[in-house]
C-alpha cells in the first residue's frame, strides 16, 4: 500500500465523512413516558363534575345564542351606549359581538375541557402507511372510530352529549339571523310617503309654506311635505318619494277629470321623481304643458294625467291631491293613490 493510499478502515466515524454510511442512529427512540391516570379515571365524582362543566359551557352558548338573536328585537340601529373604558358604542354591535362571542368561546371551552378531561388520553405509536388505503386500512380506521368514540364516553355522557348537539344546532341560528341584515325589509314602504292630509307644502327654495297666489301660470315650484328638514337623518330618503313638482295651468286647459278634481284652481301637484329609473324630473315647457326627463327624455303631459307620450316611462306620475287650509296655505288633502317610484310593479 503506497503512502498515498489510505484505508477506510483507518478513518475516523465522524458523521457524514465523504458520504460514509452511519451503521448506527446517532438519536436513540426515547419511547412513550408512562401513562399517568388523571383524577377523572379513578375518581367517577371528578368525572361527574369534569361532566356537568362541559355541559354548562354549552348550556351558556345556547343562552348567548338565544342573546345574539334577542338583541336583534331590543335594541335599535341607533341606540349609543357608553361603555367604559371603549367609549360610546352601537348597543347592537356591542351585544351582537359579546353574545356570539361567548356562545362561540362556550363550545370551544367545552369541547377543549371535555377531551382533556373526560376522553382517553392514552398515547400509542403507530407505523406510517401508505396513502392509498387498502381494505385492511379502512377496517382499521373504522375500528379506531368505534374506540374513539368508545373513549369518548359520548354514549355513557348522554348530558354531555344533548348539551354539546343543543349548542351546536342553536349556534347556525346566528348566521340566520345575520341573513336578515342583508337589506331592509319593504314591508308597506313603498306603497306611502310622508304626504298625508293637512301638511301644508313647503317651497324647496324659500322653506316657506305655498300660497295660490304663490304660483303663477307657467311657472314650475318644487316642493316638500311640512316637517321635512335637510337635516333630518333620513332626508334623502324621504325626499326621493316625497318631492312635488307644482304648476298652475288653466283650468280649461285640464284635459283629465281626475286631475282637475284634484287640483286647485288649475294648480296641479304630480310626483318628481320619473317613473322610469327614478331620476327628478326638471324640465318644463308651458305652451305644451310636457315635462321632460332629462336622463332618458320621457315625456309626460301634465294638461292630460301627466301620461307619458314618449320615452321608456312605463305609467303616469302619480298626482297629489291637494287643497286650501283656513290660513291660505295648500296642503295634501292625502296621500298619494298610487306608489311612487321606478318600475314599481317590476321591483314587487
Amino acid at each position: 500500500m503506497s503512502s498515498n493510499e489510505i484505508s477506510h478502515e483507518n478513518l475516523p466515524h465522524e458523521q457524514g465523512a465523504h458520504g460514509t454510511a452511519v451503521a448506527e442512529s446517532p438519536f436513540a427512540d426515547p419511547g412513550l413516558p408512562p401513562h399517568k391516570p388523571r383524577i377523572q379515571d379513578i375518581d367517577e365524582r371528578a368525572a361527574k363534575r369534569s361532566e356537568r362543566t362541559v355541559a354548562l359551557l354549552f348550556t351558556i352558548s345556547m343562552l348567548a345564542t338565544i342573546g345574539f338573536i334577542a338583541s336583534f328585537v331590543i335594541f335599535p340601529v341607533d341606540k349609543i351606549v357608553y361603555v367604559w373604558p371603549i367609549g360610546h358604542v352601537s348597543a347592537t354591535n356591542l351585544s351582537l359581538g359579546l353574545t356570539l362571542g361567548v356562545a362561540l368561546f362556550c363550545i370551544g371551552a367545552g369541547a377543549v375541557h371535555w377531551a382533556r378531561t373526560l376522553m382517553s388520553d392514552t398515547e400509542f405509536a403507530d407505523d406510517r402507511h401508505a396513502i392509498e388505503a387498502t381494505p385492511e386500512v379502512k377496517a382499521k380506521v373504522m375500528a379506531d372510530f368505534a374506540d374513539g368514540a368508545r373513549e369518548s364516553a359520548i354514549g355513557r355522557r348522554p348530558l354531555i352529549r344533548n348539551t354539546m348537539l343543543g349548542a351546536m344546532a342553536m349556534v347556525p341560528l346566528s348566521g340566520i339571523v345575520l341573513l336578515r341584515e342583508l337589506g331592509p325589509l319593504p314591508e308597506k314602504k313603498l306603497f306611502h310617503t310622508s304626504w298625508s292630509r293637512g301638511k301644508q307644502l313647503i317651497n324647496m327654495n324659500t322653506n316657506e309654506p305655498l300660497r295660490p297666489e304663490d304660483v303663477v301660470v307657467g311657472s314650475l315650484t318644487f316642493a316638500k311635505p311640512e316637517g321635512l328638514e335637510e337635516d333630518d337623518e333620513n332626508f334623502n330618503n324621504k325626499i326621493a318619494k316625497d318631492a312635488l313638482m307644482i304648476v298652475r295651468i288653466a283650468p280649461q286647459d285640464i284635459k283629465d277629470r281626475r286631475e282637475l278634481e284634484w287640483s286647485h284652481q288649475g294648480i296641479v301637484a304630480f310626483s318628481k321623481i320619473c317613473t322610469h329609473v327614478g331620476c327628478p324630473i326638471s324640465l318644463y315647457e308651458q305652451q305644451t304643458h310636457h315635462v321632460l326627463c332629462p336622463c332618458h327624455q320621457s315625456t309626460f303631459d301634465l294638461s292630460d294625467g301627466a301620461r307619458v307620450i314618449f320615452g321608456p316611462a312605463g305609467h303616469p306620475l302619480p298626482q297629489l291631491r291637494i287643497g286650501v287650509n283656513d290660513e291660505g296655505y295648500l296642503e295634501a288633502l292625502g296621500d298619494f293613490a298610487e306608489p311612487v317610484g321606478p318600475a314599481f310593479w317590476e321591483r314587487g
